[in-house]
């Protein structure tokens, strides 16, 4: 069916009115709460009908603590769960709770879909990041720690050291550390210093001769290693012995001030609010807007103080005024400050402690012989492929053949995030280099990729690409590559899109898919995508791919309709939806009023969930799973019964209002009769039956390991696919 639209209005309105009212039964539980049921019908705009936005994302958290806690994997890799919930719990407080905030300092009243004020949820959240870093600490110090050391990895503290090792240690420090520490004093003439976001500070109460007591503060560097061997140990044949970098410090931190008395030190970490709005209607120049606005970031209003356990009260009031925070955003936390920085015990040489290594393969079809080449595989049919377990440099290889093949006459594409070394953008500038005409979308409002982008913006253009900074009001989060082809008399247009970004190297930790054709059609529309993206905006015409946020969401809603319309005529109606995120009111609507029709529905929903499945006369024909495992789940996959003439579609949008309402994402149907079986069949079904890595949602927001059934072994769906790949 064609797409027509002309202006904002049409495209962000469906046809069809969104349901509002839900039948004899709903459940009651709001976050928190167990989960009720309601005897009295409920709208489905009831906020009793949605699981809270922020715990379920803390939900995910949690599913990634219970990695680390699985006595069975290997070591490191346990390590490398603790280290991902550090980063990711960063992250919370630099976007979300910063957002709440800002809520709540404006006044707002907007309410989350469960019906939580801003300041509510900033109470749940508080409330459950303590409990669940505590369990992480917990983790760390009782299980991991242990395991370590019986492996011949020791986390030492200072104070355990022999006179030997302490000797080696401060003559590192004198060497490697004074030269670039710098001491900061606090008084009348130097102001509380400026602290940067995520970056670890030693406090330090100091004594004068005339016993006076003053403020200090010196930054632990980032640059060097926060985990430092201990040389000269007396101790080598007990194995590797690491220390942290801040112990050190302070054990040293009389030669930062000389002739004073340490009274105390400790350590402590600010976390700053980096949920930055970009004002591109009212900037000349975006990238210049944006790389000041990524210089202001690092010293916004700070979101969260961390601080040791052993630190005294009246030096938490101290710093915390300094801040401007409250007590509420403070957080007292165990050795080591910042669990992030596990992440270099994750890169010791240790095969041992890791999962066995996995090397992709290429597809078959895709080995190609001395006389084929890349396009004419393409044009023999599309080519499905299925990362990690399958390579992604099919992807690379496809740019540069198109970079060297003379009958190549462009190429445009679209940039997310790419990464620091990129064989994508290499081959971008041997096609600029090969007189090629190569477009490049790069979107520099990619959340903490920006300096990235900008520097990989700057290199494009020096090659002398047609760089484009993003369409203003929305992120260019589309994952597609067009080439443009001379055949003969026959411009012939080959296509790559894809759910996961162009990055080879996230390539090898995120399951994604992505689909190489020289459909007519889908170029066609690339054409026309590629046209508005660097052109103006204007009316747009799209024969296959569904493009957000004008075509996309209405025609999701199109398909819910058709289940509905199937499973009251009788016939069976089923939706397979694989996301990483679920928090779009109105798809939730649609799924709780196919629910009620009698649709089946399975929910693959990695990350947020706000709908609350299980709810009878709601949602209980809906369940909700999530794989958290050895990769990345990242693959979004739309798949309809439509009472045996499936159809499905795959792309890089997810089921919230960003995606759907916020950014261009293009969504593309597997037409291939063969490649729907496959990815039916072979992919969807074995994640679907996952008894290894995935948990079942329950109607009050916690999510439980699925078991097999009996004695039948449990069943691992990416061990699986590297099995068969």
């Amino acid at each position: 069916m064609r797409q027509r639209h002309a202006d904002e209005a049409e495209a962000t309105a469906p046809e069809a009115t969104v349901p509002s009212a839900a039948t004899d039964e709903a459940a009651a539980a709001t976050a928190g709460e167990g989960a009720e049921v309601s005897e009295a019908a409920l709208a489905l705009d009831d906020p009793s009908l949605y699981l809270n936005r922020e715990l379920s994302l803390l939900e995910f958290q949690r599913r990634v603590l219970e990695e680390a806690m699985e006595a069975d994997k290997p070591l490191l890799e346990r390590v490398s769960f603790i280290a991902i919930l550090g980063s990711n719990i960063d992250e919370l407080f630099m976007v979300r709770v910063a957002a709440l905030r800002q809520q709540v300092a404006a006044g707002s009243t907007k309410r989350s879909l469960d019906g939580a004020s801003a300041a509510q949820q900033l109470k749940l959240i508080r409330e459950t990041v303590i409990a669940l870093t505590e369990q992480a600490y917990a983790c760390w110090h009782h299980q991991l720690v242990p395991a370590l050391a019986a492996e011949g990895i020791h986390i030492v503290d200072y104070g355990s050291l022999a006179a030997d090792e302490k000797a080696a240690l401060k003559h590192y420090f004198t060497r490697m550390l004074y030269p670039v520490l710098t001491p900061q004093g606090v008084d009348a003439g130097r102001p509380f210093p400026r602290i940067s976001g995520l970056s670890v500070s030693l406090v330090a109460l100091v004594k004068d001769s005339r016993g006076d007591v003053k403020l200090a503060r010196v930054k632990v560097p980032d640059s060097v290693p926060q985990l430092l061997p201990v040389p000269g140990s007396q101790r080598a044949a007990a194995g590797q012995r690491f220390i942290w970098i801040e112990e050190v410090i302070k054990a040293n931190l009389g030669d930062l001030f000389p002739g004073l008395e340490i009274v105390e030190a400790h350590p402590i970490r600010v976390t700053r609010d980096a949920d930055v709005a970009i004002k591109e209607i009212e900037s000349d120049d975006l990238l210049e807007t944006i790389e000041e606005e990524i210089w202001k970031r690092r010293f916004r209003g700070a979101v969260r103080l961390q601080v040791a356990e052993s630190i005294p009260d009246h030096m938490v009031s101290l710093i915390a005024s300094h801040l401007e925070i409250s007590s509420d955003d403070i957080y007292r936390f165990e050795s080591p400050m910042a669990l992030k920085r596990l992440w270099q015990l994750v890169g010791l040489d240790r095969p041992d402690l890791k999962f066995k290594p996995h090397a992709p393969v290429v597809p078959k079809r895709l080995r190609l012989l001395p006389k084929q080449d890349l396009f004419s595989v393409i044009r023999e049919g599309d080519v499905l492929l299925h990362h990690p377990y399958e390579s992604f440099q099919p992807v690379v290889d496809f740019l540069r053949t198109a970079a060297f093949d003379r009958d190549v006459l462009a190429i445009k594409m679209t940039l997310y995030r790419t990464g620091r070394k990129s064989p994508i953008i290499e081959a971008l500038f041997d096609a600029a280099e090969e007189g090629k005409q190569v477009v490049v979308l790069v979107e520099l409002k990619a959340r903490f990729d920006e300096e990235s982008n900008i520097d990989w913006a700057k290199a494009l253009e020096a090659k002398g690409v047609h760089v484009v900074y993003g369409v203003v009001g929305y992120k260019v989060h589309c994952k597609t590559t067009l080439v443009v082809r001379r055949e003969g008399d026959v411009m012939r247009k080959y296509v790559h899109l894809g759910t996961g970004n162009y990055n080879a190297s996230t390539a090898r930790v995120y399951t994604d898919l992505g689909l190489l054709t020289c459909d007519e059609a889908i170029g066609n529309d690339a054409v026309e995508l590629f046209d508005r993206l660097t052109g103006y905006e204007g009316e747009q015409t799209y024969d296959k791919l569904l493009v957000a946020p004008r075509f996309l969401r209405p025609r999701l809603v199109e398909l819910i309709e058709r289940e509905i319309a199937h499973a009251k005529a009788g016939q069976p109606a089923r939706i397979i939806a694989k996301a990483n995120g679920l928090d779009h009111p109105e798809m939730i609507q649609w799924l709780y009023q196919a629910s009620q029709a009698g649709v089946k529905i399975e929910l693959m929903i990695r990350g947020i969930c706000s709908l609350r499945p299980g709810v009878p006369g709601v949602s209980e024909n809906i369940t909700v799973t999530s794989i958290v495992g050895r990769f990345l789940e990242h693959a979004r996959i739309y798949w309809f019964a439509n009472n045996g003439q499936e159809e499905a579609y795959v792309g890089s949008a997810d089921l919230l209002p960003r995606n759907l309402d916020h950014r261009v994402e293009v969504v593309f149907p597997i037409a291939d009769p063969r490649l729907l079986r496959r990815l039916k069949d072979e992919i969807i079904d074995s994640q679907l039956k996952d008894t290894a890595n995935a948990r079942e949602l329950r109607p009050d927001g916690s999510y439980v390991l699925r078991r097999p059934e009996g004695d039948a072994p449990a069943f691992d769906s990416q061990a699986h696919f590297i099995e068969v790949a």
